[in-house]
C-alpha cells in the first residue's frame, strides 16, 4: 500500500511547476468560504497572504477539535498560507494593507457587503491603485439586491438556495448536509470566477474586475432541473430521503452491518442488478425496461433489492454488484477513508507535520493535474508569524515595523 505523502513544514514536495505560481493573492476573509478559495488557490503555488485581525484571528482557529490549542480544521484550511496580524479599523492598518493589495493579483474577502469600503478599500479605489487587481467578493447575498445587508451564513444559502429543503426524510425536519456544503460550493465557484478573470486579463490586457458570489446563488446553480420543473409543471420538488426522485432504483440499502448505495438507473444496469439479485422476473418484465416505468413502481422495487442486501454484508454486496457491473458503494466514515487503499493510491491522504511538530492526516489536492499538480508547500502558520517578513517585502523598515506594533496595528 502506498504511504500517504509526507510534507513538512520546511521543505517542499518534489518541484514541479505549479499552475498558480507568481500570483500574489491577499486574503482578508474568515471562517470559510473566502479562505477555502484561499486555500484552493495555494494549493496550486499562488503566494497567499491572509491579513487576520489582533488577539485571537480568523475564529477557524478555534472551531471544532483543538491540538496544542488550535483547531485541527485550521491545518487544512490555511495551508500554503502567510500570516499577518493587522488592525485594520486603524488607518495606519488600513494603509498597510492597501501596500499589499497595490502588488497583489487578486483580493479574497467575504465580509457583509459593505466593510471594505467602510476601511477606505472599496474595489474603486483599489483599482485605481491596482488596475489588475481581481477582487473576489463572497457574501450572503451578494453586493446588490434587497437582501444584500442581511447577515448570511452558508447554512442560510443552503436554505434560500434550495438544498435544506430537499435534504429531509419525507414529513420530517430538513437536516443539513453535514459539512458547510454552501461555504464551500460558493468558494468554488468564486475560484472558478478568480481562474476566469485571471486567464481574460492576460489574453486581453491587464484590466482586473470584481467577482461577485453569493452564497445561495452557489447553491442554487447545484440545483439541477428544480426550477425548470417549476416553471415547466408548476412541480415542487419535495424531500425524498436517500433516494434519487424520477430516477429508479437509485437508493441507500440496509444491510446486516450498515447501508450501501445502489445505483441501477440505467436500463441495462438495472437487468444486471435484478439477475445478481435472484429476480429475473423483474429484469424480464417489459414494464421495468424503461426508467419511467421503473419510477412508477419504485417501491416494489426498492423493497426487492432491500431483501437481497439485508442479510448480507456490506463488502459482501459491494463485492457482488461489482461482479455484476452494478454501481454500488459502502457509506464511508472518517475511519473507513483513513484506512482506505484507493485513497492512499491516488495521493488523496497527506501526511502534514504542524508548526508544533504534530503529524496530521489531511485531504489531498483536487483536481489531479499532469503537468502543474498541486502540492502543500508549507503548514499553517500561527497568527500573525509572517508579519515581519510580508511587511519588509512591501517596504517597511524594523523600525517602523516595531512602531506599528507599540502602536497595536500589527502583532
Amino acid at each position: 500500500m502506498p504511504m500517504a505523502q509526507d510534507l513538512r513544514p520546511d521543505v517542499s514536495s518534489p518541484s514541479a511547476p505549479q499552475a498558480l505560481a507568481g500570483v500574489r493573492v491577499v486574503e482578508m476573509g474568515q471562517l470559510i468560504a473566502g479562505p477555502f478559495a484561499g486555500k484552493t488557490l495555494g494549493d496550486f503555488g499562488a503566494d497567499v497572504v491572509k491579513i487576520e485581525a489582533l488577539g485571537t484571528g480568523d475564529p477557524l482557529r478555534q472551531w471544532r477539535l483543538l491540538q496544542d490549542g488550535t483547531s485541527v480544521w485550521w491545518q487544512v484550511q490555511s495551508r500554503n498560507k502567510q500570516s499577518v496580524a493587522l488592525d485594520l479599523r486603524q488607518p495606519e492598518g488600513q494603509d498597510i494593507a492597501r501596500r499589499l493589495i497595490a502588488e497583489a493579483d487578486v483580493l479574497i474577502e467575504n465580509f457583509r457587503p459593505g466593510t471594505l469600503e467602510g476601511w477606505g478599500l472599496a474595489p474603486e479605489q483599489l483599482h485605481a491603485l491596482n488596475p489588475g487587481l481581481i477582487v473576489l467578493r463572497i457574501s450572503g447575498y451578494g453586493q446588490t439586491g434587497p437582501y444584500r445587508d442581511l447577515p448570511g451564513f452558508g447554512v442560510v444559502g443552503e436554505a434560500m438556495g434550495g438544498l435544506r429543503h430537499l435534504t429531509a426524510e419525507p414529513g420530517r425536519v430538513p437536516v443539513r448536509v453535514g459539512v458547510s456544503i454552501g461555504d464551500t460550493l460558493a468558494a468554488l465557484h468564486g475560484t472558478i470566477g478568480v481562474l476566469l478573470a485571471l486567464y481574460h486579463r492576460k489574453a486581453h490586457g491587464g484590466a482586473g474586475q470584481v467577482i461577485d458570489v453569493a452564497l445561495h446563488e452557489a447553491v442554487f446553480n447545484c440545483m439541477e432541473s428544480l426550477i425548470p420543473e417549476y416553471s415547466a409543471f408548476g412541480a415542487v420538488r419535495e424531500p425524498a430521503g436517500s433516494a434519487l426522485p424520477g430516477i429508479a432504483p437509485s437508493n441507500a440499502y440496509p444491510c446486516q452491518d450498515g447501508w450501501v448505495l445502489v445505483a441501477g438507473n440505467g436500463d441495462s444496469i438495472f437487468k444486471r442488478l435484478m439477475a445478481a439479485i435472484g429476480r429475473q422476473d423483474l429484469a424480464d418484465d417489459p414494464q421495468l425496461a424503461g426508467n419511467a416505468g421503473r419510477v412508477a413502481r419504485a417501491e416494489e422495487i426498492d423493497a426487492a433489492i432491500a431483501a437481497w442486501t439485508g442479510p448480507r454484508q456490506v463488502a459482501d454486496v459491494v463485492q457482488q454488484l461489482a461482479a455484476a457491473r452494478v454501481p454500488a458503494g459502502k457509506v464511508y466514515t472518517a475511519r473507513d477513508i483513513a484506512e482506505d487503499p484507493h485513497y492512499r493510491a491516488r495521493d488523496m491522504l497527506l501526511t502534514q507535520t504542524t508548526r508544533e511538530g504534530r503529524e496530521l492526516l489531511m485531504p489531498g489536492i483536487v483536481p489531479k493535474l499532469s503537468g502543474t499538480p498541486g502540492r502543500v508547500r508549507a503548514s499553517a502558520p500561527r497568527l500573525g508569524e509572517d508579519t515581519d517578513a510580508v511587511l519588509a517585502e512591501a517596504g517597511l523598515t524594523p523600525g517602523q515595523i516595531a512602531l506599528l506594533r507599540a502602536k497595536g496595528v500589527v502583532q
